[in-house]
């Protein structure tokens, strides 16, 4: 399975009938970050032109002297549509054994870290352990194997997250529309898919082998989960894998069109910068491509281009900056996190996929929000 063609599907891939990645790809191939002034970029903040192309403008090089005017602008937009409302909550990796080769990922399967799964009764006693925090909403995760974390593991640990979550949310490999389908009756709200890189050529030289490999079958995941009935989607690339600002406009153009394909849709996006991560032979991918200045920047457009979407900031990131951002841009802030295998109800069992660079508890960033003026809010939904 080594080598194939990126942009090919394996057997068992559900093709979908769509132009988006037609639209995306061409899109990003015509974006030129240099082509824009600084009267493009004053435009965009004044509400003035076409919304991609102000969208285009605000992720350019001539924006950069002008983050503070757009942080303003970014701000007043995320008051508008979610008030003072923050939400928490954290990542729980149920197991971490992956068959694709990313050469920037500790899971990586030719890494030599410690594999391991969780069983029923351990999810369960991790995710006890996780509502005696207070939050109410969880991110359920897993290595990128089929084989050692099917379809029905993962439909078993949503229908156990619903015992203690009201929202329960999805970060693992792309599957079809009916197994989405399939998730969403056992529990499942949404689904984020990190695409890592639009740049087809760069994707494929970072993901040598794997089912992960196959570049449409990953892009077309938000599609299929929409199809298959779950209500919200998620959009990333890994920024700093590649030219970030190509990076963050595709995404943001991807979910763009889909959300004007599938309005009922709801859209958030995550802007994860790369982290360092243990691999072959114990070194480490941590490119420094992009700085805080430019991630907010990324932030701050996003929220202007798509003022309705929730953004994610990452515990990838510092206190600082992620105390900053969610006082801007950002409506959501994970707590708590820990990226191995088991460890909040016992001895961790499993190696970690990345490093983070927050470790605040869920009480610690719930007073640090309501120290800012907002307001912490551990579930966005109730079901009754």
């Amino acid at each position: 399975m080594n080598g194939f063609d990126s942009m090919t599907y394996l057997e068992g891939m559900e093709r979908v009938d769509s132009d988006i990645g037609e639209r995306v790809l061409k899109a990003f191939a015509a974006y030129d970050p240099d082509e824009f002034t600084e009267a493009d970029v004053k435009k965009a903040l004044s509400g003035g032109g076409e919304p991609k192309r102000n969208f285009a403008a605000l992720l350019s090089p001539a924006a950069a002297p002008f983050l503070e005017d757009a942080a303003r602008l970014a701000r007043a937009e995320t008051a508008k549509h979610f008030g003072n409302s923050r939400y928490l909550f954290t990542p729980l990796y149920i197991s971490n054994y992956c068959q694709n080769q990313c050469v920037y990922c500790g899971f990586n399967c030719r890494n030599k870290i410690e594999r391991s799964k969780l069983n029923p009764d351990e999810i369960e006693r991790e995710m006890e352990a996780v509502a005696k925090s207070g939050l109410r909403e969880i991110l359920i995760l897993t290595g990128e194997s089929p084989g050692f974390s099917n379809v029905g593991y993962i439909g078993e640990a949503c229908r156990l997250a619903r015992k203690y979550f009201n929202v329960v949310g999805l970060e693992i490999y792309p599957v079809n529309s009916d197994e989405y389908a399939y998730l969403h009756e056992c529990g499942a709200d949404f689904v984020t898919v990190f695409q890592e890189t639009y740049d087809v050529e760069k994707y494929a030289e970072i993901h040598p082998g794997g089912r992960k490999r196959s570049f449409p079958y990953r892009f077309n995941a938000q599609e299929r989960a929409v199809m298959g009935g779950i209500r919200g989607v998620g959009f990333a690339a890994l920024l700093g894998i590649a030219d970030f600002r190509r990076d963050a406009y595709a995404a943001g153009i991807h979910a763009y069109l889909l959300q004007k394909k599938y309005p009922h849709a709801e859209i958030s996006f995550s802007c994860p910068r790369i982290r360092p991560a243990v691999h072959n032979g114990g070194a480490e991918f941590s490119p420094d491509s992009i700085d805080e200045r430019q991630l907010l920047q990324v932030i701050t457009a996003l929220r202007i281009f798509m003022p309705f979407a929730g953004i994610t900031i990452s515990s990838r990131e510092n206190a600082v900056f992620r105390d900053n951002a969610v006082s801007i841009a950002a409506t959501k802030i994970s707590a708590g996190v820990d990226v191995g295998i088991g460890g909040r109800s016992g001895e961790k069992k499993g190696g970690e996929q990345f490093e983070i660079d927050d470790a605040r508890t869920v009480g610690e960033i719930y007073e640090m929000l309501k120290k800012r003026g907002l307001q912490p809010v551990m579930s966005e939904y109730l079901y009754l």
